[in-house]
């Protein structure tokens, strides 16, 4: 199963663009604070419009190769590629902490389960504090939240548990494995308008791909159109930055056409 370690990187040359910038807030639901990258769309200065905001966590891989575990996502250079007139907020994770916050429940192995408190970190304290300070598009409509791995089964239970917040998700290599109660949840939970793009390698754990297809198949009874839900499975596609970092785009445009 696939539950990363964050430990011996070297320090090396930021490949962070000058449109990437961070901030330390504190995080009182986490008895914490919390570095935070946030990316603003290369016209942001000389524009006064508003922007929608996508919400990603494990911010350490988003942007920069130097504080990256094996490799980033290039959230950054893809996106001024695009010229995409988006804010990303990205959320450091825990470090030893990473597991209990990311999780929304608890697994027998390897505990976790204070994903409640991470989110309502977000929703609450760092939320208000990006729409105050930015130039944001407040509505669940302009609010994603996107990540893989631990990340994806944090973002896709924040779609289910604050509908009136996030309309959006990117769920990347998702964890369902972590605990059986995510597809309980999903199937007590009423009919949803969210869109979400989910994807996964088929040479990552012999699980991922039967377990997203399982969730896939649950919600299909929960949306009111086929259309809020893409699907894409990438042949040989393993869990790491790579497969993650190549499927964005196509996931940022779809999810935000």
């Amino acid at each position: 199963m696939f539950v990363l370690a964050f430990e011996g990187l070297k320090a090396q040359e930021s490949t962070a663009s000058k449109q990437v910038s961070t901030f330390t807030i504190d995080a009182p639901q986490l008895k914490t604070s919390k570095k935070i990258w946030i990316y603003l769309p290369k016209n942001y200065e000389e524009s006064k419009k508003k922007y929608p905001v996508i919400y990603m966590h494990d911010a350490q891989n988003l942007f920069d190769k130097s504080t990256s575990f094996s490799g980033e996502w290039n959230i950054d250079e893809t996106l001024d590629s695009l010229n995409a007139e988006t804010i990303v907020v990205g959320i450091e994770h825990g470090n030893d902490k990473r597991i209990s916050e990311l999780t929304p429940y608890k697994n027998e192995k390897y505990g976790g389960g204070d994903a409640y408190n991470y989110l309502d970190f977000i929703v609450k304290t760092l939320k208000p504090h990006v729409d105050k300070n930015y130039r944001t598009l407040k509505k669940p409509e302009s609010t994603s939240i996107a990540g893989s791995s631990l990340g994806g089964l944090v973002s896709y239970y924040a779609l289910l548990q604050y509908p009136d917040i996030f309309d959006k998700a990117i769920v990347f290599s998702p964890s369902f494995w972590f605990s059986n109660e995510i597809y309980t949840l999903t199937e007590n939970s009423p009919k949803t308008n969210a869109k979400m793009y989910f994807l996964c390698g088929d040479n990552e754990d012999e699980a991922m791909v039967t377990d997203m297809n399982k969730m896939t198949d649950l919600l299909k009874r929960k949306v009111n159109s086929f259309s809020q839900i893409e699907i894409q499975v990438v042949e040989g596609g393993q869990h790491n930055e790579k497969l993650w970092r190549e499927a964005f785009p196509k996931a940022y445009l779809w999810l935000l056409k």
